[in-house]
């Protein structure tokens, strides 16, 4: 989630100020990740702000001995009006480190009175206010040299502007890392007795985040090119993991879009690595642990390098992305254990993350009943009493189940005698060990993960956090729509219909564009650049599942809003806010993809295709002009912007448009096989003959000349702005899209 710098001098100019030498010796910078525990009302000595607020994250505060309050001008008038400085602490509902630390400090009246006496408390909910969070990571990222991640905790003046920046934060110092015991009376002497040093570094701090939000290139002298490509393809073949699959060590992340990025590269240059690299991983992670054997659905990342003790929580974003990863490798390789696996990450995400108005959910926790990964693990014993002695000893062998276990508890660091499911062999090679058909263990492990989801059913599950996003859910709508073209089925797609109705008629605001947030009824936030660009993929991706123009004149009409709210005419690119949005300390544009790719990057992409569907030459223009943008960031280190790649991919070509001419079901063949294949640099078209194709000629005027031959459906397959003779043959039409010369 962090933004790029240029800190040369910078670092020197802040590495001066007194204050930050010295507060950065205190603390650390930790990784994170709310404590779903409130405290009796008894102890609520102060008045409650966030009782009428709609984020879970700030709900499970509420009830907190410390006064918080939420971001507004409330917050900050307060703090001119006491002349205090403002704590700020961001952080989201399913994240372990910010639960550990509500529970350990903001549920302590001792650290309350502490933080009520010093500072105006200010909580903010990351994933709701992602614009506040991106400016206050980037921050920390800048005073820790980038060891940032939640729970963050600002210290920063009425006006905003910080001077202090830590993760993590224990009640008592410990191992060298200070306190916030210890902390918070040193800050409050500074304020006090030190102020002028302290609004100094403030302002250093200040002005070194605005130059770096001003060091994007609008003039490069070299473009971006298969250079590029290559040089980002051979820095993640450095960090692979060639034992384990996956990039770097632990903890190890997913990284879908790594992945989309590869498969993208065996396909333009043949190189069997990429698909290798690929291939590899994702069946490594499809038996690891990080994957939910049980219920289907991955978790947010593995603690070990091997995909086996996960971080338990479960994202909406992680499974969109996933899903998608799984698709495109099925679509290469025809190996149905990457359909399955995409199917069940489907199977979850509408069984247990879709509301009843078709959105969907956000996340699970990791925690239940106070522990982490509680709901997932298994006893040898348990599994017995579920299966039968005989049955459960070989699902015993089959996941790894051991009387001793493989899971150590984190908090006591004692291996317990519960187990991670998960497995080392694959179908063929477990049936050849057990002398039985592949088809028989394949049975075998169906019934028997059935009758442990319905046990499982019966705990205590992890806490939900039941916001609906609207740009993770245009993910989630991507990935469907993209699994329906795949696996030809319509189940994805009326899913993904279901959802973006629902948005477009829930999160819309009153001026034509979207709002950020729905929950209990209640839909609100002005929407930001990964809003809009994240619905627009999904829109397009269900154009082209369904051909329902509907969706083509969404996707237009929200590029519209966008570049007029967005887009910067003089600096190019997408800003991450809306030019009449909240005004924070500086406009950010974000391009790094991160847990989730960027606005920007999947923007390149988004409108590179609609420039195809709509011959519209002025958005291709803007695509390049993001390239352009970014370029010393993403040239230095191409391997941090795989999303991007793929827009940059299809920039480079060769790219293909299809248009199919016909009545719907003489031209279902032809559809579908154009639909089913691997060709990511192509845009599709239907004009169906026998109804009216609602408007269709007025978002793609070129379509009009289009007509049927020989009363067979008809395909028109351009490259490169090419044209080849429309062809009634199906397999003719694919060697056009095959042919890459």
């Amino acid at each position: 989630m962090s933004g790029f710098f240029s800190t040369a001098g910078i670092d020197v100019v802040l590495r001066r100020s007194h204050i930050l030498i010295f507060l950065a010796t205190l603390i650390p910078a930790f990784s994170c990740i709310t404590n779903l525990y409130a405290k009796d009302e008894r102890i609520m000595k102060y008045q409650n702000r966030l009782a009428n607020e709609k984020s879970p994250y700030l709900l499970q505060h509420a009830d907190n001995p410390v006064d918080w309050y939420p971001w507004g001008d409330e917050a900050f008038e307060m703090a001119r009006k006491e002349d205090k400085p403002i704590l700020l602490s961001i952080g989201y509902s399913t994240c372990h480190w910010c639960h550990v630390m509500e529970h350990e400090s903001f549920e302590d009246e001792q650290v309350a009175d502490l933080i009520n006496r010093i500072f105006v408390p200010i909580k903010v909910d990351r994933e709701e206010r992602p614009d506040i969070d991106n400016v206050y990571m980037n921050v920390c990222h800048m005073l820790s040299e980038g060891n940032c991640g939640w729970p963050l905790n600002i210290m920063m003046t009425a006006d905003k502007k910080p001077f202090f920046a830590a993760t993590y934060i224990p009640k008592e110092s410990r191992y060298g890392r200070a306190g916030i015991m210890q902390l918070l009376p040193k800050v409050e002497d500074m304020w006090k007795n030190s102020r002028d040093e302290v609004l100094q570094s403030a302002e250093k701090i200040t002005f070194a985040l605005k130059q770096a939000s001003k060091s994007h290139n609008t003039e490069a002298s070299e473009n971006l090119d298969v250079k590029t490509l290559s040089k980002a393809f051979n820095q993640l073949d450095e960090r692979f993991d060639t034992i384990h699959g996956g990039f770097g060590r632990a903890p190890k992340f997913p990284s879908p879009h790594n992945f989309l990025f590869l498969i993208r590269y065996w396909q333009r240059t043949g190189d069997e690595k990429a698909l290798k690299m690929t291939e590899e991983s994702l069946q490594k992670m499809r038996m690891g642990g990080i994957y939910d054997q049980v219920g289907g659905g991955f978790h947010r990342y593995s603690t070990d390098p091997i995909w086996l003790v996960p971080h338990f929580e479960k994202m909406l974003y992680d499974q969109s992305m996933l899903a998608m990863a799984y698709t495109e490798a099925f679509q290469v390789t025809g190996n149905h254990i990457y359909k399955t696996t995409a199917d069940e990450i489907f199977n979850y995400v509408l069984r247990d993350m879709t509301s009843t108005e078709g959105g969907f959910y956000s996340a699970e926790d990791a925690d239940s009943e106070g522990v982490e990964g509680k709901f997932y693990l298994w006893t040898q014993e348990e599994i017995k009493n579920v299966l039968g002695k005989e049955k459960g000893e070989l699902l015993s062998l089959i996941f790894n189940v051991s009387p001793s276990g493989n899971f150590t508890d984190e908090a006591t660091g004692i291996q317990t005698n519960e187990n991670i499911l998960h497995l080392k062999s694959g179908i063929e090679d477990i049936a050849k060990m057990e002398n039985k058909s592949p088809q028989y263990i394949e049975k075998f492990i169906e019934d028997s993960k059935s009758k442990l989801f319905e046990t499982r059913e019966k705990r205590i599950h992890p806490y939900k956090d039941d916001k609906i996003l609207v740009d993770w859910n245009g993910l989630m709508i991507a990935a469907l729509a993209k699994a329906s073209k795949a696996f030809n089925n319509p189940e994805y797609s009326g899913a993904a219909e279901k959802a973006v109705e629902f948005i477009m008629s829930d999160l819309k605001s009153e001026d034509g564009g979207l709002l950020h947030r729905y929950r209990d009824g209640h839909a609100t936030i002005r929407a930001n650049i990964d809003d809009y660009s994240f619905m627009i993929w999904g829109l397009i991706e269900l154009y082209e599942a369904t051909f329902k123009v509907k969706y083509l004149k969404l996707a237009i009409d929200l590029n519209r809003y966008a570049i007029d709210k967005f887009w910067d005419e003089s600096g190019w690119a997408f800003y991450f806010t809306p030019s009449d949005g909240e005004e924070l300390l500086v406009r950010q544009k974000e391009i790094y993809d991160g847990a989730i790719p960027s606005g920007n990057s999947v923007y390149m992409l988004n409108l590179l295709r609609l420039s195809k569907l709509t011959a519209d030459p002025d958005l291709e223009d803007k695509s390049f002009k993001i390239a352009q943008t970014f370029y010393k960031f993403i040239d230095k280190y191409p391997s941090g912007f795989t999303q991007f790649l793929a827009g940059l991919d299809f920039g480079l070509g060769p790219t293909y448009e299809v248009i199919i001419v016909g009545n719907t079901k003489d031209s279902s063949d032809m559809l579908n096989k154009a639909q089913h294949y691997y060709f990511p640099r192509k845009v599709i078209m239907f004009k169906d003959t026998a109804q009216e194709q609602d408007g269709l000629e007025q978002y793609a005027d070129f379509i009009k000349s289009y007509k049927v031959l020989n009363d067979k459906p008809t395909a028109y397959v351009c490259k490169n702005y090419i044209c080849n003779l429309p062809t009634n043959d199906t397999d003719k039409m694919l060697s056009y899209l095959h042919n890459k010369s």
